[in-house]
């Protein structure tokens, strides 16, 4: 874990300032990538979600639905943030995240105060392999099929596959679209709400586990986040109904240390040429 007295990649990544015009500007960091310098859209959406609570009168972002207009540069970015509607219990707000070609990013972001508090039903943990038996994507890059970059992302985040659905990394790709990993954060920084949103869109596409390797571009993702999680790995679940005409969906499901489910998320993406 880090010192106090540090800060953790993460924050250093996501940190969105108050300049003296009273504009956010942040600077979004080039080792968040998925490769070919395309910036992670879990990452983009925990600078969005930070922008979004530094304007609201609640602490944690807890319903984030975004549209990926284009990939945004690395490098200097503005965030404009519209209020909407503010309550006792939440908040609405419209965000845009923009660089110097202009918005890249537009999201519909709902605060709120989110609690420990356990859940009077949940849907159960998958029963998956110790995270100590997890498959890690940065240890084995070398194993990586030709042609597929290990993206920096994968160095901030460490991910350890579920081996029941890392076949795809063995070069046995299972032809079901699912995959499973353990994750945190490499410098052990614990996972919070604007963690989720990392998370929920950091395990590599789900067309990997049908052999197919090509980047998967977002275009619209939802994330929710239901409760505070405790310290300690998340195990991370991603799984596609359909791949089709172009297109693929995703739905994530992520469980704290205890098992609860403290985030999910559904995505549509362009499937992978």
């Amino acid at each position: 874990m880090p010192q106090s007295d540090e800060t953790s990649a993460f924050d250093a990544a996501t940190a969105v300032h108050r300049t003296q015009d009273g504009s956010l500007r942040t600077e979004l960091d080039p080792g968040w990538e998925v490769g070919g310098g395309i910036l992670n859209g879990g990452y983009l959406l925990s600078v969005i979600g930070r922008a979004a609570v530094l304007e609201s009168p609640h602490a944690h972002p807890v319903a984030l639905s975004a549209s990926y207009l284009r990939a945004p540069s690395a490098g200097p970015a503005t965030l404009t943030v519209v209020p909407g509607p503010s309550g006792r219990t939440l908040a609405h707000s419209l965000v845009t995240l923009s660089d110097a070609g202009g918005p890249a990013l537009v999201v519909q972001a709902t605060t709120s105060t989110l609690t420990a508090a356990p859940s009077e039903y949940g849907h159960p943990m998958p029963d998956v392999q110790p995270v100590e038996e997890g498959f890690s994507i940065a240890e084995h890059r070398d194993l990586a099929p030709p042609g597929v970059q290990v993206p920096g992302l994968s160095l901030r985040v460490d991910t350890r596959l579920d081996v029941a659905t890392a076949g795809w990394a063995l070069g046995q790709p299972s032809g079901e679209p699912v995959l499973r990993a353990w994750m945190r954060f490499t410098d052990g920084r614990e996972p919070d709400p604007l963690a989720l949103l990392t998370f929920a869109d950091a395990l590599p596409p789900t067309s990997f586990a049908m052999g197919n390797f090509g980047w998967a571009p977002t275009v619209q993702l939802q994330v929710l986040v239901r409760a505070l999680p405790a310290p300690g790995w998340c195990l991370v679940e991603a799984r596609s109904s359909e791949l089709s005409g172009g297109w693929v969906d995703e739905d994530y499901r992520i469980w704290d240390s205890t098992g609860r489910l403290v985030a999910q998320s559904r995505q549509l993406a362009r499937a992978p040429r």
